[in-house]
């Protein structure tokens, strides 16, 4: 059976749970703090570019799907917000952390609910061949996101 747009988006969900778990053991001021940090961000980022476009989009074109895409690209933003706001705090202090904290519950939350909600309004709108075609679309865009973050 050809991997499903939900296999590819379920590899980028698990490694965004160890980020964010790793994140918020890391010690205040240290390198290893902003690495983990950094890698987070482009793990949001480019999976986020790629999801909306390869799965919220062809949801969002279909009645069933509408509410559902307009509410995860709504957290996205959420998401993409207080990435911003840690990026304007100092690492070293409570603040940074108390914010990372709430990332960190967000980025679950989020998760959590495309999982058990999102995954299973659309499977029932996708055929099985536009659920593999989108997975292909996807890696190649999360790659190519991945890079140009990474380079920038």
């Amino acid at each position: 059976m050809p991997e499903s747009i939900y296999d590819a988006l379920h590899e980028s969900h698990e490694a965004q749970r160890s980020l964010c778990r790793r994140l918020l053991r890391s010690k205040a001021g240290t390198r290893e703090r902003l690495d983990l940090f950094t890698a987070l961000r482009i793990e949001l980022a480019a999976h986020a570019a790629a999801e909306e476009r390869f799965l919220y989009v062809p949801i969002l074109m279909d009645d069933r799907g509408l509410n559902s895409s307009r509410h995860a690209l709504h957290e996205h933003h959420e998401i993409d917000e207080l990435v911003e706001d840690i990026q304007s705090l100092d690492p070293r202090y409570a603040a940074w952390l108390k914010k990372a904290r709430e990332l960190s519950e967000k980025v679950h939350h989020h998760l959590r609910e495309e999982e058990k909600k999102f995954f299973q309004v659309s499977g029932r709108i996708l055929s099985a061949t536009k659920k593999a075609q989108l997975a292909r679309q996807y890696r190649r865009d999360y790659a190519r996101m991945r890079r140009e973050l990474e380079a920038a």
